[in-house]
């Protein structure tokens, strides 16, 4: 990683820091290394670290590594306060056939990431680990978020922003996704880009 080159994951701890970039650009496999360095490293005990993962299951569609989550990459993080999802996590762009189902699938996944939100927040942990947070600003917005993130000393997550993921219909739905998201790039202090970061 460039930015770790000089630096290290100890920089991280007490800040709120967002990774951002395009697909397969290892966003979830740093946010995975984080909370390895947390549990092996720093020997913080799981039930003070929250993990809430909004991605889908992984695939891979015209060569790029879609969805993942942080336990694909690092096994131990399910002895953490992982608040799991009921359900399964829908990628709607990938999914979709018109913009109503793309809606739908939306709406459906947001639903879903909200339960994980209450819940965190019904009882919040002093780290708070977040994956693929643009799953949950395709129904919801970024105020959710940040308030979220105020709850927690140290915050470290990921959020899609790229344009690898596009049909057609989606244009509108990827112009507010992208919006959203900037909104929390210049909202956290510590906003990287992959490109800067990896």
């Amino acid at each position: 990683m460039k930015y770790l080159i000089n630096n290290s994951y100890e920089n991280f701890l007490g800040q709120k820091t967002l990774l951002y970039g395009d697909t397969d650009t290892k966003k979830t496999y740093y946010t995975s290394q984080f909370v390895k360095y947390l549990i092996e490293q720093k020997k913080k005990e799981p039930n003070i670290i929250s993990v809430l993962d909004f991605a889908p299951e992984m695939q891979k569609i015209h060569g790029l590594k879609i969805g993942g989550r942080i336990s694909d990459f690092y096994e131990k993080s399910v002895r953490c306060n992982y608040i799991s999802i009921s359900g399964k996590i829908i990628p709607p762009r990938l999914e979709a056939n018109d913009k109503q189902e793309l809606i739908k699938f939306a709406r459906k996944n947001y639903e879903k990431t909200s339960l994980a939100l209450q819940k965190y927040n019904q009882k919040p942990t002093r780290i708070l680990i977040m994956n693929d947070i643009s799953i949950h600003l395709h129904g919801g917005n970024p105020k959710e978020i940040l308030n979220i993130i105020k709850k927690s000393q140290t915050f470290f997550g990921n959020s899609y922003y790229g344009t690898s993921i596009s049909k057609g219909f989606s244009k509108e739905f990827s112009v507010r996704e992208r919006k959203k998201v900037e909104t929390l790039i210049n909202s956290i202090p510590n906003s990287y880009h992959t490109d800067k970061f990896s």
